[in-house]
């Protein structure tokens, strides 16, 4: 056990330092929005089986025998608030690291039923919390290097102290491929730059400045290049992309795509959704009025041996109440805080 975990370590390093070098932070938030989604437009164009053959095929177990702690009884997301933990990992053939890669991303989802809305909360990679797999404080991207999606919830679970009800973990493929799929999509890119592709080709993708159809590794540069703006610019073009997506997604023309969109999610997922619960997902976007939110963590850097970035406590409290809320978890008699007022959003 001593050596398996040694060698685990290591290869966490190793990760690291390659992902250092490369600057690296592959958007996944657009794919399962997408999944959850276009669930319903499967049904009216006649391709149920196969959107039923792929959530199917791509499910897999969360590790909890009886779901989350945090739950007094089992959820159904056609007639309760549900979360769901969306994880990026970059787990590829050419780097040889299937179950053991760390969280390249981490966005937890929590959906409102009655009010027909969705707040998406995006977790710093670096962020400074306990994880209880391995009984220690550590990155929180480094919980799904030892445990997997299990150990990922649990550590969700534990500094945010919400349920997460099921999870989606899908690799920059699927990012790929759904681009791709649905004939790639029309962005404005915003300055000249050259960027690694998803097989670590260095500069091997060149964008020139203005409005343009790019195709699915382009749209990956795009999501992941920083190298001439912040994390905050890239943060609002990676949100841009997932308005593009998913204005084609849902478009006129894209329906006779949904097949392959699916296919493409297919091969580049593992969900704990069942297809009994897949289609209560969908109807938050039947009415056409969904509202969908994002929320931001803050926090400062905090270097030690290594770097970490280290969660606001005030804000992490607001955000708790936030989420809690939204849940329905807490009601407006036990608020300590002005939601109207107080909710980091975009």
């Amino acid at each position: 056990m001593k050596k398996e975990n040694h060698n685990k370590s290591r290869i966490v390093k190793r990760q690291v330092k390659k992902k250092r070098r490369n600057k690296k932070v592959i958007l996944f938030l657009v794919v399962p929005i997408a999944i959850l989604f276009t669930a319903v437009f499967a049904y009216g164009y006649s391709i149920f089986s196969k959107t039923h053959q792929a959530v199917e095929s791509s499910y897999e177990s969360d590790g909890r025998a009886s779901g989350s702690e945090l739950r007094e009884y089992e959820v159904n997301p056609a007639t309760d608030n549900v979360s769901v933990l969306f994880i990026g990992v970059d787990e590829s053939n050419h780097r040889d690291n299937e179950g053991f890669s760390l969280s390249d991303a981490l966005i937890l989802a929590t959906l409102n039923i009655e009010e027909n809305s969705v707040k998406l909360l995006s977790i710093p990679r670096d962020s400074l919390v306990y994880i209880p797999h391995t009984q220690k404080y550590d990155k929180i991207n480094h919980a799904h290097a030892f445990g997997g999606p299990k150990a990922t919830i649990e550590a969700v679970e534990g500094f945010l102290e919400i349920p997460v009800d099921y999870f989606v973990r899908l690799n920059f493929h699927a990012f790929v491929d759904v681009v791709d799929a649905l004939g790639g999509i029309e962005f404005d890119v915003p300055y000249e730059f050259r960027e690694s592709d998803s097989n670590d080709r260095g500069k091997s993708i060149h964008l020139l400045p203005g409005v343009q159809q790019v195709n699915g590794e382009e749209a990956l540069a795009l999501a992941r290049t920083r190298y001439k703006d912040n994390d905050i610019e890239r943060g609002k073009r990676q949100q841009q992309l997932m308005e593009a997506i998913l204005k084609k997604t849902v478009s006129v023309g894209s329906i006779p795509k949904i097949g392959s969109v699916i296919e493409a999610i297919e091969d580049n997922m593992v969900t704990s959704i069942e297809t009994s619960d897949m289609m209560g997902f969908a109807s938050y976007g039947i009415s056409g009025n969904l509202s969908l939110e994002t929320l931001n963590l803050k926090g400062h850097d905090l270097w030690t041996d290594l770097y970490y970035f280290q969660l606001d406590e005030e804000h992490l409290a607001v955000t708790k109440q936030t989420l809690q809320h939204h849940l329905g978890l807490i009601d407006d008699s036990q608020l300590t805080i002005d939601l109207a007022t107080s909710e980091d959003t975009e």
